[in-house]
């Protein structure tokens, strides 16, 4: 039975791409940019995504928006 099985490269159907943090000079965004790169390097799409949702949802005043 072998040689039945095939590794398929998993992509996303509907990319979307990596937000701008809402405030460059904020420290906590600067931090999960790096730490996405870094993700990005070792091709760990779900730690990518978790550092996406954190930059979405990190709170700025409204001003800055």
């Amino acid at each position: 039975m072998r040689g039945l099985w095939q590794q398929v490269e998993q992509r996303d159907p509907f990319p979307v791409p990596d937000p701008d943090p809402a405030d460059p000079t904020c420290d906590v965004c600067a931090a999960l940019v790096v730490q996405r790169a870094a993700y990005h390097r070792l091709r760990d799409l779900s730690g990518v995504v978790d550092c996406n949702v954190e930059i979405r949802r990190h709170p700025h005043p409204e001003a800055v928006r």
